[in-house]
């Protein structure tokens, strides 16, 4: 039987991002927590495919096994920049291509960043209704983050780390009862 996945998703299409990093701390710290394998893609990962596909099956073969790899991850780690208060539109039509089920149950920690803090509720307005359409399980702590809570792209803000930490210990139900002895916030 395979290792039990984390895949994370950010709804970025450059790189660097601080989208991607939010992503990659918190998948990393989930994996690292409870031995799970890891995988993290953005858009730029999906490809060319993503922005005329009408249907999956339109997709390349990258961004079919993309696509696949997160429907069929253990735990869900989505982060999106804000744009205009809400997630980007092609992060919106990467997911638009998802079966209306194949989320339905799997627990996705949601995450957000932002230039300022008006767009705080992106988690809660727009991202929570968006994966409670497909049924899924969204983990009570959502995350978002602004510009001053990284560093060259780099998580240095001691509340955003905080949430992290809690958000981590969210996952444990899902990951079995294997799960190992806590790890510190700061690991």
């Amino acid at each position: 039987m395979p290792n039990p996945t984390v895949v994370g998703v950010s709804g970025n299409f450059h790189r660097p991002s601080k989208t991607r990093s939010l992503v990659t701390n918190l998948v990393g710290r989930i994996a690292n927590r409870y031995g799970l394998t890891s995988e993290v893609y953005d858009l730029i990962d999906v490809g060319d495919s993503l922005g005329s596909a009408r249907h999956a099956s339109e997709l390349s073969p990258a961004a079919t096994t993309i696509l696949h790899r997160v429907v069929t991850a253990d735990i869900l780690v989505v982060g999106t920049p804000t744009y205009k208060g809400s997630y980007t539109g092609l992060f919106k039509h990467f997911i638009d291509l998802f079966e209306p089920l194949a989320l339905q149950g799997k627990p996705i920690l949601l995450t957000a960043t932002g230039g300022n803090d008006g767009h705080a509720l992106i988690v809660e307005h727009q991202l929570r209704p968006l994966f409670g359409f497909f049924m899924a399980h969204t983990l009570p702590t959502g995350i978002f983050a602004v510009d001053r809570d990284f560093l060259n792209h780099e998580i240095v803000a001691e509340h955003i780390n905080a949430r992290i930490a809690q958000a981590v210990e969210e996952a444990r139900p899902f990951v079995g009862q294997s799960a190992g002895p806590a790890i510190s916030a700061a690991e």
